[in-house]
């Protein structure tokens, strides 16, 4: 058994474990596995183990590694959770099957023609800068139940859920709490919220999918 597998294995025993403790079920809780700058090879590795569920920071990466991938595991679940440009938005919508980063009207609005055009079904997130770090993406807790409202209303975009990823050096509860009471508000369901250090504590406050990188695959760089 590799690293990888032996890493998957622990993390989704712990996804389970964390459940319990909410009185949910492991089943409720979507791993992502975060491949962000690891290669192919490192990602066949957790695909062998059996993970087909992968989040991605760029497009331009994420077109370097995936379509290979794709030719030999016809069933991986592609991810979009970092910054979505503008520019970038046909690329996106051709590769990944959910977005995690819609946060202004610009990208709301582009990702509706580009969906329209390809014809193409899409789970999108609206990223929420649950700290409201000025250096961070997403929109602010205050405006984030209208803005799901208006991709919903007026650009007819599926939005299902909404995602955070908390400031560094602070406690994550209060943020992960907050994002839940947004989305109840909102009327959505998912949370997509909790990476490898918080994943658990993102669990116990109801979190739908959480994104797991170096806990799976070790250090970056």
């Amino acid at each position: 058994m590799s690293v990888v597998s032996q890493n998957l294995t622990e993390i989704r025993q712990s996804i389970i474990d964390a459940a319990k403790k909410s009185d949910r079920q492991g089943g409720d809780v979507e791993l992502i596995t975060v491949s962000k700058t690891f290669s192919v090879e490192e990602i066949e590795q957790a695909l062998e183990a059996g993970q087909r569920v992968f989040g991605e920071n760029r497009v331009q990466e994420a077109y370097s590694k995936w379509p290979i991938l794709r030719e030999k595991y016809a069933d991986i679940e592609l991810h979009l959770i970092g910054p979505l440009q503008s520019n970038k938005t046909k690329e996106a919508v051709a590769l990944f099957d959910a977005i995690h980063t819609v946060d202004r009207e610009k990208i709301a609005k582009a990702l509706a023609k580009e969906i329209s055009t390809q014809q193409k079904q899409m789970k999108l997130f609206v990223q929420v800068n649950t700290g409201e770090e000025p250096q961070k993406a997403g929109i602010a807790p205050r405006d984030a139940v209208a803005f799901v409202q208006r991709c919903v209303e007026i650009h007819d975009l599926n939005i299902c859920g909404l995602m955070c990823i908390p400031p560094f050096e602070e406690n994550s509860g209060p943020h992960f709490a907050l994002l839940a009471e947004l989305a109840k508000k909102a009327k959505v369901k998912k949370l997509s919220m909790g990476m490898s250090a918080d994943f658990q504590t993102a669990i116990e406050f109801g979190a739908s999918h959480v994104r797991v990188g170096s806990a799976i695959f070790g250090g970056r760089g």
